[in-house]
């Protein structure tokens, strides 16, 4: 998580140990998922793969450009992060993956493994404390995303426990870093500042059909072990998932992270001591078979700042076509301490803030942000290609404390168009 105050996120809205994708009722890589048509008359069975079968390996390449029509002194469109830059085009993201999915619905054991890293301008954002943050100073980096392994136990409940151990996206949050499962280009006030990634283990409970558990233990927010870490102590998650509501049309995810994240370097020995609590809940409800509605309440408090933040977050997407989506999204952001939104404009601000070490980042002070976000999805059907979307958007961001957050600090509001390309194999 970045903040001005000392500190420096990618999991759907519904996730799962066991894919990390959101279930049928979510938006799906931001088009509404389409009614399930009738089985078909049930074929021979295939024969089960081998462990190796299951791998499967993945290319994807997102670019994008945001138009200011301030033309910002300073170049920064304020408040955002992977599209921080005004006017520029940038090469966000060049992501591979080699993954294995467990199987969560068998009886037996399963294991598998997440492998993903990243290249281009979004990484600046994306280091884990510790891993690549100081082999160059250039706009475009490398990070890890994902390094772990997965477990299926067909234990203690009739679903049994997934595992993950090592590094993972966090699952707090409906907006994700991969961009091929948002609705836009740009990101929410509550992704932006909100937790990215952890280091740790994590468990997940499938209690019932209707009722999934999760317990985590991590090094924090962004953070690894040992040097990797700004501090030295652990922190956690809970949570809860309702699956199947209201007739199968409504999911509920409701996550807590709580433990130390301010950094030693910056504030000494009461880092380990100083509480950051950041809570969020997602309800995602399936109205019709082309109308997707969502709702995000987001909640952050750090005990040494005093600060605050609360987030309200709505999101509309309505399939026009089996490949054109119309999306908008409506937020309100309070941060009532200026902690933490806040401008990065040196390449490796956002990891030497993490750090707690001194940056060129600055914020606006206490604020209460809104943006209001319109645009589409155009997803066509290619042969070979995994995945193409163009997605364009308009977007208008205003403060409603009288305050001047955008253009170099000295509007109050900020009007911009943007667009980007995602292409995955």
């Amino acid at each position: 998580m970045l903040a001005t105050g000392a500190s420096a996120r990618a999991q759907t809205a519904a996730p799962s140990l066991s894919t990390g994708t959101p279930p049928a009722s979510a938006s799906v890589n931001g088009t509404a998922a389409t009614a399930t048509p009738a089985a078909p008359a049930p074929a021979a069975a295939a024969p089960p793969k081998t462990w190796a079968e299951g791998i499967t390996y993945g290319a994807q390449v997102e670019g994008g450009v945001t138009g200011n029509f301030d033309r910002p002194a300073d170049g920064l469109n304020y408040g955002r992060l992977f599209d921080d830059k005004a006017n520029t085009a940038l090469l966000n993201s060049v992501q591979l993956t080699a993954t294995r999915a467990i199987d969560p619905t068998l009886s037996t054991f399963d294991f598998g493994f997440m492998l993903q890293g990243t290249y281009g301008s979004d990484a600046r954002y994306t280091h884990y404390l510790g891993e690549f943050g100081h082999v160059t100073n250039d706009r475009n980096q490398f990070s890890i995303l994902q390094a772990n392994v997965t477990m299926h136990a067909p234990v203690l409940f009739k679903g049994g426990i997934d595992f993950k151990l090592g590094q993972f996206a966090t699952l707090i949050g409906y907006e994700t870093i991969d961009p091929s499962t948002n609705p836009f280009y740009s990101h929410s006030y509550n992704f932006n500042f909100g937790p990215f990634e952890h280091t740790g283990l994590i468990a997940e409970a499938h209690i019932s059909p209707t009722v999934d558990l999760y317990g985590e233990i991590d090094t924090g927010e962004s953070t690894t072990f040992g040097r990797g870490d700004n501090n030295a102590e652990p922190a956690g998650l809970v949570g809860v998932g309702l699956n199947s509501l209201a007739g199968g049309k409504l999911t509920v995810l409701a996550f807590l992270h709580l433990g130390p994240e301010d950094a030693t370097n910056a504030i000494g020995g009461e880092a380990n001591s100083s509480m950051r609590y950041e809570g969020d809940v997602v309800a995602t409800y399936k109205a019709t078979d082309k109308l997707t509605l969502v709702a995000e309440a987001q909640w952050q408090h750090d005990d040494f700042y005093g600060a605050d933040s609360y987030g309200l977050a709505g999101y509309a997407s309505y399939a026009l076509t089996p490949t054109l989506t119309a999306n908008f999204r409506g937020e309100v952001y309070r941060d009532n301490a200026g902690f933490f939104v806040a401008a990065f404009p040196g390449n490796t601000d956002a990891y030497r803030g993490l750090n707690g070490l001194s940056t060129t980042a600055f914020g606006a002070g206490r604020q209460t942000y809104s943006e209001w976000t319109w645009g589409v999805s155009y997803k066509p059907v290619i042969p070979h290609v995994a995945l193409l979307a163009f997605r364009p958007e308009i977007r208008w961001d205003k403060s409603f404390s009288g305050g001047h957050p955008y253009n170099a600090l000295t509007n109050t509001g900020n009007f911009t168009l943007a667009a980007d390309v995602i292409l995955g194999f």
